[in-house]
């Protein structure tokens, strides 16, 4: 039996209506249908097959006894049913809520996550959804707000109409309004963390739990744009791909698929009547039902009228970028995947007096070894990413010059090129080092972000409103007129006096001998009055450079990373102290906090993945 007609679970949540039950034809005894979920293997609402041999078990069952191959190649990656497809009735506002991403939800609920998407059926004049924030919102603010009953006045109210389409990734702050139809089409999760919910009851006569500790954990807290990037589908993401069918039952009165083995099917039927055939199977249908082919059924055929939702699921696209991050003593090599998560990550020695192109081929061939250590073929990688200390021609993937490591003029993208048939991106290492803080670090979740990378030199990277700026070399600005000699030509650069040779050369001249910050500030704290006075100079010489960069960027964040990052609980507080009073404006301006960077060595690697 390859051909399914389905029998949806209900649900009687307290916001729910009776159109399901008085227009679409699914059977019901109670007074409020909320939801019908139409094809689900869920625990928590499975549907019933209703057709054939085994008419009477429920899908969850058909699955287990068939086995996973009913399900197809496609399905094999995931450790449950995929996708749960609902119809939705919201007599009533929903409650305000947000899901979690696979990562939180199988650490916290043992299930997945839940990514979904919307299609509108039907809705009232005036209709509308909330769909994420209408502007950024500190997470201070967003616990404030639900607390205080205040969070509508920051959320996205979308209007709609028949025919709409809402993508809704995990981490989206949403909610469906008042007298809308939908069909939802989702992961197979039933985990909702609700953040506001009008200050209903539920049946027991108590307010309805919120979740607010987990929302925070998870929410997005930045305003959704809507894209079309699922054209030519109604959606497509990992989960699930979802097109749209129409026949007219007159010029268009029939349609013609194939089922592979690569996924089974799922038709909604959100209008019509007609007839299913499969080989010598056959269904009858009309509005309202739900019918799965499973996979490798073959051809078929859609006889009559019809508005349909057809669901697959299609290989994952899995892809994993190559990060490089060369500069300092070491070149840093990583598999990035869609999570921001290291598949692979290795460090090799980087010598500055071997020739630049040796350099870049030894991190190539890193990479091949950890694509070939982890089973990874070359067409799943999305692209390469590789950040090089100093000026970077981003336009042509070339190192224009590096004082630190003596490279001019390399060719790094065509070098790559040879040994890659990827998309290949280069920028500067500390652009990179921001990128990374930015997608799993201390500035996830910021879009105006200044970072400082201290090490052998001091790089530097500036992200306003989302947008790298390209190329920043805030590390030589003069803090010192007629200072030091800096490595880049000039006198009384930043670097000149916070890098680390530049430290190691002070402390080992007034001190007798070279040491970095641990060191230092160790001693400092012993009670050594010479080098509590050189620390204290130290961070004095830091906070003038972020001090000059604040009163001109006015950045949300200041993130301190490279080697220093690994000690920022010796130099964080003393540096914002120093700080906080030197800034234009004192306590009327707005203040940044500044953080030390948490990716440590990896930041610019996970940043050049990202590329």
């Amino acid at each position: 039996m390859s051909l399914l007609k389905l029998k949806p679970a209900c649900k009687d949540y307290i916001w729910g209506g009776r159109r399901l039950a008085d227009e679409y034809g699914i059977s019901f005894d109670g007074d409020v249908l909320a939801e019908a979920w139409e094809l689900s293997c869920h625990p928590d609402g499975p549907c019933v097959i209703m057709n054939g041999p085994d008419a009477g078990m429920t899908l969850a069952d058909y699955v287990e006894r068939y086995g996973q191959d009913v399900l197809g190649n496609h399905c094999r990656r995931f450790r449950d049913f995929p996708i749960l497809v609902k119809f939705i009735d919201a007599r009533q506002n929903l409650s305000i809520q947000v899901h979690p991403g696979n990562r939180f939800a199988l650490k916290n609920e043992h299930q997945y996550g839940k990514t979904e998407m919307w299609y509108v059926m039907d809705a009232g004049e005036d209709a509308f959804l909330y769909y994420g924030f209408k502007k950024e919102i500190s997470l201070e603010e967003f616990e404030q707000r639900i607390r205080e009953d205040t969070l509508l006045d920051v959320l996205n109210a979308v209007p709609v109409q028949k025919g709409d389409v809402l993508f809704i990734e995990s981490g989206t702050i949403h909610a469906i309004g008042a007298n809308i139809l939908i069909a939802e089409i989702q992961q197979n999760s039933n985990v909702t963390y609700r953040v506001y919910d009008y200050g209903r009851v539920g049946k027991d006569g108590k307010k309805r739990d919120l979740h607010i500790e987990k929302a925070l954990a998870v929410t997005n807290r930045v305003p959704i744009i809507r894209s079309g990037r699922s054209y030519p589908h109604v959606a497509d993401c990992d989960y699930f791909t979802v097109d749209k069918l129409n026949l007219d039952g007159n010029i268009m009165r029939s349609v013609r698929g194939v089922v592979t083995g690569d996924s089974f099917i799922s038709i909604l039927m959100l209008d019509g009547q007609g007839r299913i055939t499969c080989g010598e199977e056959s269904v009858t249908y009309q509005k309202g039902d739900s019918i799965m082919l499973t996979a490798g059924s073959g051809s078929y055929t859609i006889e009559g009228s019809c508005d349909a939702l057809i669901t697959s699921i299609r290989d994952k696209a899995g892809m994993v970028r190559i990060g490089i991050d060369i500069g300092g003593r070491f070149t840093k090599v990583g598999l990035v995947d869609e999570d921001q998560t290291f598949a692979a990550y290795r460090e090799i020695p980087f010598d500055p007096s071997t020739d630049a192109e040796t350099s870049v081929r030894a991190a190539a061939q890193t990479a091949l070894q950890l694509l070939e250590e982890n089973h990874i073929d070359m067409d799943r990688c999305a692209g390469v990413g590789a950040g090089i200390a100093g000026i970077v021609d981003t336009e042509n993937g070339i190192v224009m010059y590096s004082n630190n490591i003596g490279w001019k003029e390399v060719p790094v993208r065509q070098i790559l090129s040879e040994i890659f048939p990827l998309p290949i991106h280069v920028a500067n290492n500390a652009d990179c080092a921001v990128l990374g803080e930015m997608a799993a670090g201390a500035a996830k979740g910021c879009s105006d972000v200044l970072m400082l990378t201290v090490g052998r030199g001091v790089g530097s990277g500036y992200v306003h409103k989302g947008q790298l700026f390209d190329g920043a070399e805030f590390g030589h600005m003069v803090i010192v007129e007629d200072g030091r000699k800096c490595t880049c030509g000039r006198n009384g650069c930043l670097e000149a006096y916070v890098s680390v040779p530049a430290l190691r050369a002070e402390t080992e001249e007034k001190l007798g001998k070279a040491m970095e910050w641990e060191e230092l500030f160790a001693l400092a704290n012993e009670g050594n009055f010479a080098a509590a006075s050189l620390a204290g100079q130290y961070i004095r010489r830091l906070s003038t450079g972020v001090v000059n960069l604040v009163n001109i960027l006015h950045p949300e964040l200041v993130v301190i990373g490279g080697n220093l990052a690994v000690s920022g609980e010796t130099w964080l507080e003393p540096l914002t102290r120093e700080v906080r009073p030197k800034l234009f404006g004192g306590r009327h301006a707005h203040i940044p906090e500044i953080r030390a960077g948490l990716l440590g060595r990896k930041a610019g690697t996970l940043g050049a993945a990202n590329l």
